[in-house]
């Protein structure tokens, strides 16, 4: 994604920071969603989601101001008076990322050890679940409120920010994929390799850039563009997954998630 943004938005630091601030953060959830509906494997997932998630609360910041920062200076790069802080990063990190993390394993071992597993299992994560969707959706609306005007009069900015996520999804993708046949993990875990290799964690881009940078600025638009093309994306690649289990893998994927 750096060398992505770099080459198509040479002239456009505020897109070019977002677009790599998407770049640094692995999927942790949607991959999850893609993964099913491509019939890939579902503890490969969960342990590469874990991995990223801890990698994420560990080094995102330490990426964040080396992509952004020190790596353009290496090469030479004219950031334009970008100076982007660790620590900002870091911050946001904490609160975004690091919390909500937290949160989750503080009220798994209360919940469980005052009630039980199979209260907090049944009873518990039924009635909270549904609230991470919630609050999902409500951050997704209040974004694309405070950007609608950006999207609608910068249609070729969109654009112009649009073209090498798309190019990254694909290439990401596509290495995945054919890396995991090529390893001989077979079509399920190499199509899990896939999704997780191309899929972003778009809401802590969109919080980073925002807590970073601001509500409206430009790294923030970068961000909420993501999601547009990431999610109609992946969708269509999920079926390019299973047309590939049948050409490529010679399995027919339905099977293999029922077994």
């Amino acid at each position: 994604m750096f060398a992505l943004a770099w080459l198509f938005l040479p002239d456009l630091p505020e897109y070019r920071t977002g677009l790599i601030i998407v770049g640094l953060a692995r999927c942790i959830a949607m991959v999850v969603i893609w993964n099913d509906l491509a019939c890939g494997d579902r503890e490969a997932t969960a342990v590469l989601v874990a991995i990223n998630s801890v990698f994420q609360v560990v080094m995102f910041s330490v990426l964040g101001w080396f992509y952004l920062t020190i790596l353009p200076a290496w090469l030479g790069l004219d950031t334009q008076g970008l100076d982007v802080s660790m620590g900002q990063i870091a911050l946001n990190v904490l609160i975004f990322l690091g919390i909500p993390l937290v949160a989750g394993f503080a009220s798994r071992w209360v919940g469980e050890k005052r009630r039980g597993r199979a209260w907090y299992q049944e009873t518990f994560l039924p009635r909270v679940g549904p609230w991470a969707l919630y609050g999902l959706l409500f951050t997704i609306v209040l974004l694309f409120a405070l950007q609608g005007d950006q999207i609608a009069d910068r249609p070729w900015d969109v654009a112009r920010i649009a073209l090498p996520l798309l190019i990254y999804f694909a290439l990401m993708w596509f290495t995945g994929l054919l890396l995991g046949k090529r390893l001989g993990l077979g079509y399920a875990r190499s199509t899990t390799l896939a999704f997780t290799a191309a899929g972003n964690n778009f809401e802590l881009a969109i919080a980073v850039a925002i807590g970073t940078f601001g509500a409206t600025s430009g790294q923030a638009l970068a961000g909420v563009v993501g999601p547009l093309i990431e999610v109609p994306v992946l969708v269509g690649l999920v079926y390019v997954s299973l047309w590939a289990a049948r050409a490529w893998f010679h399995t027919d994927p339905y099977q293999g998630a029922a077994s």
